[in-house]
C-alpha cells in the first residue's frame, strides 16, 4: 500500500506529527470555537487557516532543505550530507511560529 514512497524514520515522524496535529487541532476546534483574528499574515485568519499555511511552508522548508543538502557539502566543506532532522526541526519552529503569530 505504501511502497510508492521511501518511508525513513524522518518522513514517518513528520507524517506522523501532521496526523497529531490535525487530530489535536480538532479536539480544540471542538471544545473552543476559532475566532478571526489578524496577526502578521496579510489577512484575517482562523487556526485552521495558519495551520494550513504553516503546513505548506513546513513542506517547503523541507523541500527546499533536500534540494540543497547535496550543494550544502560543497559550500561548507562537509563530509556528508547534513541531516534531514535539521529541517525538520527549522520547519517545526516555523510551523509554531506560524501558528502562534500569523
Amino acid at each position: 500500500m505504501f511502497d510508492w514512497m521511501a518511508w525513513t524514520l524522518p518522513v514517518a515522524v513528520f507524517f506522523s506529527c501532521i496526523v497529531l496535529m490535525l487530530v489535536g487541532m480538532t479536539v480544540w476546534e471542538i471544545k473552543s470555537p476559532t475566532t478571526m483574528r489578524k496577526g502578521f499574515l496579510p489577512m484575517e485568519t482562523t487556526r485552521g487557516d495558519r495551520l494550513f499555511i504553516g503546513l505548506l511552508s513546513a513542506a517547503y522548508v523541507n523541500l527546499m532543505f533536500v534540494a540543497l543538502s547535496e550543494k550544502m557539502v560543497t559550500w561548507f566543506s562537509l563530509d556528508q550530507e547534513p541531516s534531514v532532522w535539521i529541517s525538520f526541526v527549522i520547519s517545526m519552529l516555523l510551523l509554531t511560529f506560524i501558528l502562534r503569530k500569523g
